[in-house]
């Protein structure tokens, strides 16, 4: 993107568009946006902007990330950047976003009372309006009346049966079907709201402002159990002890969470394999046994 001046004049036209304020980009600087998309800095005509880049068909992608941010700022429960416009030009395409200045350390125990803000913003359905991504995967949010079917058939069913086509192994698959068949017997007793959620919620989709306010990027939201995104926090670490404390503070967690945290973190371990292959299909065979050996135990 650096060298295609005419790409950086859509994106300066869209943005002045969008915000009625004049705006070309004079720098553009290259920084880390993650594994899946290029992102940029971008600064001219005394405003700051942050941008991803990706192929011309992640249009859609950026489009439901876009509706992501919006929706969940329109909570007013924890800060996200704003999205400011999207588009495309030649072979790539783009989002705009406002820029934050961002650091890794701030109120723990603040993103916890926010986080548990956010959750408690309800639907009457899991699912939600539109598909979207996890990383680059498809993530199916066709609405359901049942949490049980909807996590069984639109995650760990759809996941499993990318796994196969990308080389999982009979083991992988085997034990897959065996939880889905079961997967009823994790929820004796246990109904979950249809929480608003981040979706993507790991170390790296969080930071803080100056002010040590808590900001949280990278959605891949839907409507589902709450407990989906804790266990997301606890798969590959970065919380602390005082967001879990202010979260459980706010609103405890069912004891039956010590369980399904595994099952949850089963669809986001599969979904690492499909993207990126290597051990992670060993892990979540792994993690797919050990909760079959807890139901029979």
């Amino acid at each position: 993107m650096t060298t295609d001046i005419q790409l950086q004049q859509a994106i300066s036209d869209s943005v002045s568009q969008v915000t009625g304020q004049p705006f070309t980009i004079e720098h553009l600087k290259a920084t880390s946006g993650g594994c899946i998309n290029n992102a940029y800095v971008a600064t001219g005509s005394n405003q700051r902007y942050f941008i991803k880049t990706n192929r011309y068909d992640a249009l859609a992608m950026f489009q439901a990330e876009s509706q992501a941010l919006d929706e969940m700022a329109g909570t007013r429960t924890i800060r996200v950047p704003l999205p400011i416009c999207s588009g495309q030009y030649n072979d790539q395409s783009w989002l705009v976003l406002e820029h934050l200045q961002l650091k890794t350390q701030g109120s723990q125990q603040q993103l916890g009372e926010q986080l548990a803000a956010m959750h408690r913003i309800t639907c009457e359905k899991y699912g939600w309006f539109r598909e979207n991504t996890i990383g680059s995967t498809p993530q199916i949010n066709t609405y359901s009346d049942s949490w049980i079917d909807f996590f069984r058939d639109r995650r760990l069913a759809y996941q499993l049966s990318l796994a196969a086509k990308n080389g999982g192994g009979r083991k992988l698959q085997k034990s897959g079907v065996a939880l889905i068949e079961c997967i009823a017997d994790f929820f004796e007793g246990y109904q979950p709201q249809a929480s608003l959620l981040h979706g993507d919620l790991w170390g790296g989709n969080y930071a803080f402002l100056e002010t040590d306010e808590p900001v949280i990027f990278d959605p891949a939201l839907y409507y589902g159990d709450r407990e989906a995104d804790i266990a997301m926090t606890e798969l590959f670490g970065g919380f602390s002890n005082s967001f879990r404390a202010a979260y459980e503070n706010c609103w405890p967690l069912d004891s039956g969470y010590a369980t399904r945290k595994h099952l949850y973190n089963s669809y986001h371990v599969l979904n690492h394999f499909n993207l990126f292959g290597g051990g992670y299909a060993l892990q979540a065979e792994n993690m797919i046994n050990r909760l079959l050996s807890e139901r029979n135990a």
